[in-house]
């Protein structure tokens, strides 16, 4: 897979959420000009102290437009994707040619089936990454655990937990996820 460089523009989709979060502090720190999606002017604040360049209110203004407007109409070389039917369509209209997307979520819905002639049009990359996947013997889950609890111990990457739940209230903790009344990490408390 083609690595984030400098010079690189992404587009992060809930850039205020716990991943999205920490993708947008490591796109920045490799170099990347990031752009992020959030939908509130609260989580439009946490996304610009975590690396954002651009903060795109998507409640307030159509995001493929928007990042047209930012890139010149160039468009981005990756977008990071955890929204899913809402943003997937838009998301590979402002991907470069041969460019990236990373689909990881769904939390507005499974996306309508894969627009083919949209991926050849441009020669664009699609994948659905899977943790488990990547970490498959316990060497490879070392590694790339050493890889994530090295750069937070270096202040490159910050782990947000802006909510805490108790175990018996791992449903409502859902519920604010779905919902998109969270930011950062949410962590329940046993």
């Amino acid at each position: 897979m083609k690595r984030v460089e400098p010079g690189h523009t992404v587009l992060v989709h809930a850039a205020a959420g716990g991943v999205g979060s920490l993708l947008c502090q490591w796109a920045n720190a490799l170099g990347a000009t990031v752009i992020g999606t959030v939908s509130t002017k609260e989580k439009a604040a946490q996304a610009k102290e975590d690396g954002c360049h651009h903060v795109i209110i998507y409640k307030e203004e159509d995001f493929v437009a928007r990042v047209k407007e930012i890139t010149s109409d160039k468009g981005v070389e990756v977008v990071y994707d955890s929204v899913g039917k809402d943003t997937f369509e838009g998301s590979l209209a402002v991907l470069k040619l041969q460019g990236y997307m990373v689909s990881f979520g769904q939390s507005s819905g499974v996306p309508d089936p894969v627009p083919l002639p949209a991926l050849q049009a441009k020669s664009l990359f699609l994948t659905r990454p899977g943790l488990f996947h990547y970490t498959v013997t316990q060497d490879e889950l070392l590694e790339t655990a050493e890889d994530v609890f090295a750069n937070v111990a270096s202040g490159v990457l910050r782990v947000r937990v802006n909510h805490t739940y108790s175990l018996s209230e791992a449903a409502q903790a859902h519920a604010d996820l779905e919902n998109r009344r969270t930011s950062g990490s949410v962590v329940l408390i046993p």
